[in-house]
């Protein structure tokens, strides 16, 4: 398989409704869905940014065929707006952990029968590295409502103590969130946990219609929050974070 189609099998966060699964109910253990999400580390530059894109949309054949097919439950494909060094993500999900190496299994066969036109040595010139993750869903917002930008928190967290961040997370900071969307100050929610991948243990997401939206929402969910006995436990726990701000570009169905 050439670059191209390897570089499109491994890409897979982050943002993973939870309609294949439902919002995880307090008795349930473990993740509810997984995710498979790569990380793309891409030259800047408006040109280039809107190349990588293209071929992206090109590719969508492929994952939309294999999302027909059933093991796949969803893919999609976000733009960096603001944060640190990646520049991309491309992620597809699954309701078991099989079922994700089944899906990688499937675009493998397909971009092999796939010709090569040219962009996939293209592809590999303009996003020359990326990170992979594997993350399981544990909680969220139980609603296919999604929104068109997506807040990002990668959490690094003591690994010895991070259930205890996961319980409080979904007893004590998921009902705030859930009034948000209720509200309609944010559209979705979700956290998910490190499976296989680098240094970040725990991954918060949140979408909206707007990035200012979001924005205030999170501003108004943290003032909440922070007020509660448990945020010093939590942070103790997730001492440190990193932000993103994505475009949702593509995300099937």
């Amino acid at each position: 398989m050439n670059t191209m189609k390897n570089a499109f099998v491994l890409l897979a966060a982050v943002l993973v409704p939870l309609a294949c699964g439902a919002q995880q109910e307090e008795e349930e253990e473990g993740p509810v869905a997984y995710s498979y999400a790569t990380y793309m580390y891409c030259k800047v530059g408006e040109d280039n940014q809107a190349r990588v894109d293209e071929i992206a949309k090109e590719n969508a054949a492929v994952f939309d065929a294999v999302l027909e097919e059933g093991t796949m439950t969803g893919w999609g494909w976000l733009a960096h707006q603001t944060g640190g060094k990646w520049r991309r993500i491309s992620y597809f999900t699954a309701e078991t952990i099989e079922a994700l190496w089944d899906v990688q299994d499937a675009l493998n066969e397909k971009f092999a029968a796939t010709p090569d036109n040219g962009s996939d040595a293209e592809f590999a010139k303009l996003c020359y590295a990326h990170d992979d993750y594997v993350w399981g869903v544990l909680a969220g917002s139980d609603t296919d409502s999604r929104g068109d930008v997506a807040m990002s928190v990668y959490h690094v967290c003591d690994i010895a103590r991070e259930d205890r961040a996961d319980e409080i997370m979904k007893n004590d900071f998921a009902p705030v969130m859930d009034k948000a969307v209720e509200d309609g100050k944010i559209a979705s929610w979700g956290w998910l946990s490190h499976i296989v991948g680098g240094k970040y243990r725990r991954l918060q997401t949140m979408t909206g219609e707007s990035y200012q939206s979001v924005l205030k929402a999170r501003g108004e969910i943290l003032g909440a929050i922070l007020d509660m006995e448990s945020a010093q436990e939590f942070t103790d726990i997730c001492g440190s974070h990193s932000d993103y701000l994505w475009d949702i570009q593509i995300e099937h169905p």
